[in-house]
């Protein structure tokens, strides 16, 4: 599927949030978010755009599919998020924000997802990402458990 992939702007916010929250209970419904939708829209509005790196893909009717944050600081460089609509996964658009991500980002590059995300896992795996550590899921907000993959070459 053909998709331009831009910069977030402050305009993006609401479907930005909505993207975020429907992949979630779609794909993660064993990980509920400690935080209502409101707080979300909250955070994603005055947190992560103003402090990310954050992308969409649009179409070619300009509809918002996926989603991206980058970040870069003292641990390393980290994708954040990265999510798409529920019914556009499968058609290529997650690789695509994958590899835009990969053009932005110097390796080694980080990510977590939780264990029992396998999707995630057969995908990021699938793109030369290894799992380097493993969690109980004690050190965040969902209290899942997690693993760390890395990507350095």
């Amino acid at each position: 599927m053909p998709i331009t992939i831009r910069p977030a702007t402050s305009q993006d916010a609401e479907r930005f949030t909505e993207i975020l929250i429907q992949s979630r209970a779609t794909f993660l419904p064993f990980a509920k978010s400690p935080h209502t939708d409101a707080a979300m829209h909250l955070w994603v509005r005055e947190k992560l755009l103003p402090h990310a790196k954050c992308y969409v893909a649009q179409d070619e009717q300009s509809r918002l599919l996926g989603i991206l944050a980058l970040e870069s600081n003292a641990t390393g460089n980290w994708i954040e998020q990265l999510y798409l609509c529920p019914q556009h996964v499968a058609q290529g658009i997650g690789t695509q924000l994958l590899h835009f991500a990969l053009r932005q980002l110097s390796l080694p590059i980080r990510l977590y997802t939780f264990q029992q995300n396998f999707g995630a896992r057969r995908f990021y795996e699938r793109h030369g990402f290894r799992a380097i550590a493993w969690s109980n899921g004690a050190e965040n907000e969902e209290r899942c458990a997690d693993v760390l993959y890395e990507l350095t070459a």
